[in-house]
Parts: C-alpha cells; sequence; structure tokens
C-alpha cells in the first residue's frame, strides 16, 4: 500500500471534517422540521369571525393517534402534544343536545414559530382562514397589588406598630 504524502494527509483530513460538519448540519435540519414538538390547545367557544357569528357546537370530542385527548362542551378548552408539523386529528361533533354526531377528519401544517397553538374549532368547522382559528397561546401576566400592603412592626416587648 502506498502512502500518503504529509499534503494529501492534510487535505483528507479536511475533507473527513467538512463531510462531517455537512452530515450534523443535516441531521439538525431533519431534526428541526421532523422533531419540532408543539402543544395544541382546542377552543370551543363561539364568536365573532370574519365579520359574521359562528356558534359553538353542544359537544366536540377531539381525537389525535386514535385516542380523545379531549371532550369539550360549549366554551371549554382541551389540550394535546405533538411532534412535527403535520397534525391531524378527528373531530365528533354534536351541534345540540341529544343531536347527530358528525365525524370531521381535519389535516393541517402547524407554523414553524409557534409553540403553543390555540386552534378554535367552531371557526376551524365555518371554513374561516387560518387567521381566525389558529393563534398562538400567550400566558396571561398575573400582578400583585403589594403597595396598598399594611406593615405591622412589633419591638421586643411586643407591642404592635404600624409602619409607613
Amino acid at each position: 500500500m502506498k502512502e500518503l504524502s504529509p499534503k494529501q494527509k492534510r487535505t483528507r483530513m479536511i475533507l473527513f471534517r467538512c463531510a462531517t460538519v455537512a452530515v450534523l448540519l443535516l441531521i439538525a435540519g431533519c431534526m428541526l422540521i421532523i422533531g419540532r414538538g408543539h402543544t395544541i390547545y382546542f377552543d370551543n367557544k363561539g364568536g365573532d369571525f370574519g365579520g359574521h357569528t359562528v356558534e359553538a357546537p353542544y359537544k366536540v370530542g377531539v381525537y389525535v393517534d386514535g385516542e380523545r385527548v379531549a371532550k369539550l362542551s360549549e366554551g371549554d378548552r382541551g389540550m394535546a402534544s405533538w411532534m412535527g408539523q403535520n397534525f391531524k386529528m378527528k373531530l365528533e361533533i354534536t351541534r345540540e343536545k341529544d343531536g347527530k354526531t358528525q365525524v370531521a377528519n381535519v389535516s393541517m401544517k402547524l407554523p414553524y414559530n409557534m409553540d403553543g397553538i390555540i386552534i378554535n374549532i367552531p371557526a376551524l368547522l365555518a371554513g374561516e382562514p387560518e387567521e381566525m382559528y389558529l393563534s398562538e397561546f400567550v400566558a396571561a401576566q398575573v400582578q400583585t397589588e403589594e403597595d396598598d400592603e399594611e406593615v405591622v412592626l412589633t419591638d421586643e416587648f411586643d407591642i404592635s406598630q404600624t409602619g409607613e
């Protein structure tokens, strides 16, 4: 077997390093698309969408991967976790009490830039555009009123005083 010169060894080493970096970048890109996790919230709340009012169904059963993840009455919210961008769910919709159940299969692409996604089921079923039924979940900020609290001070003789 022929011995490689130092220049050939260096070139070969650089090629192997570049190939390794390229493979790692390819794996990272695939994991970004395939392995992206989402928390999906389902709202069964009617409202005014696109200039007309949409009523919420009486009950909606939400199935993801064959498992019921939420049974929503009017005004309820449920949630599920999902890996990837192609989301599929089955909805069992009862429009009114003791009414007939309808089944709808829904497939959609989830946005890459959102983790907590809210899907408004009545707007989705009414055929509204994506901007109307899909939004990002933002947690509410809780503010406390610490300025209005009264501070009670005690001394070594246990005599209470009101501090300011």
